[in-house]
């Protein structure tokens, strides 16, 4: 085999060896924070699409485009924090009842009763002693952790792991995050109502820099919310 091709073997397979070695470094033993991290990217570049989406449409005047982009933004910002809040929060809250072994398995509680863990019912709880399920206590810090436990331990709380994320992601898309934003759209627009009414609506530097011949109005911004033409994020 040619000296360049050898090379040139060599280098594509480092090039793609890099990323799978990264991949299971932060992400091998720990797919819940996978999932909660490339949902978060999901919504991240599906508002760059519709951002870009908005600049691209010929069919938007640069009025139109003025309004819409900084709605979409704010959209963006509360979709993106909301979910990765929402979903990491569940995540760390499972993550935290599996260590304490308040989430655990047949086989780890059948270890953890016989070296005494457990405070099973009638029984009278040790002085200084923490015990299963206690906020203090840590599965991972036993002494036979690696070399009882871990084994079995780990696949179930990967699995419970992935389970809780991944319905917290659904609340999150369907229920939570559109609340948030619904309500933060419903405050914003009466705020601009009421500014409207008393005459201190403003326009914005950003949008008379672009739009000399035209001055935005309230009844531009209501109308294209709720056009036909546009996603509707500001709905109520």
């Amino acid at each position: 085999m040619p000296p360049i091709i050898a090379e040139a073997e060599k280098y594509t397979a480092k090039f793609f060896k890099n990323p799978k070695v990264w991949l299971f470094e932060h992400y091998g033993e720990n797919p819940g924070k996978m999932l909660v991290h490339t949902g978060t990217i999901g919504w991240i570049l599906s508002a760059l699409a519709q951002m870009s989406a908005i600049v691209s449409n010929d069919k938007y005047t640069k009025e139109q485009k003025m309004f819409m982009l900084p709605q979409e933004m704010a959209d963006a910002a509360v979709n993106i924090l909301s979910f990765y809040c929402f979903t990491n929060g569940i995540k760390k809250l499972t993550t935290k009842l599996l260590n304490t072994a308040k989430f655990r398995n047949k086989v780890t509680e059948e270890i953890l009763k016989r070296d005494g863990h457990i405070l099973e019912k009638g029984m009278t709880r040790e002085n200084g002693k923490i015990y299963a399920g206690d906020l203090d206590f840590d599965i991972t810090k036993l002494p036979n952790y690696k070399s009882e436990i871990k084994a079995n331990f780990k696949d179930f709380k990967n699995g419970m792991e992935v389970t809780t994320s991944l319905l917290g992601s659904i609340i999150s898309c369907n229920i939570f995050t559109p609340i948030v934003r619904n309500s933060l759209a419903a405050k914003t627009q009466k705020n601009l109502v009421e500014k409207d009414k008393n005459g201190t609506l403003k326009t914005p530097e950003y949008i008379t820099k672009y739009t000399q011949s035209q001055r935005p109005t309230l009844a531009n911004f209501t109308s294209l919310s709720y056009s036909g033409n546009y996603n509707g994020n500001m709905k109520i």
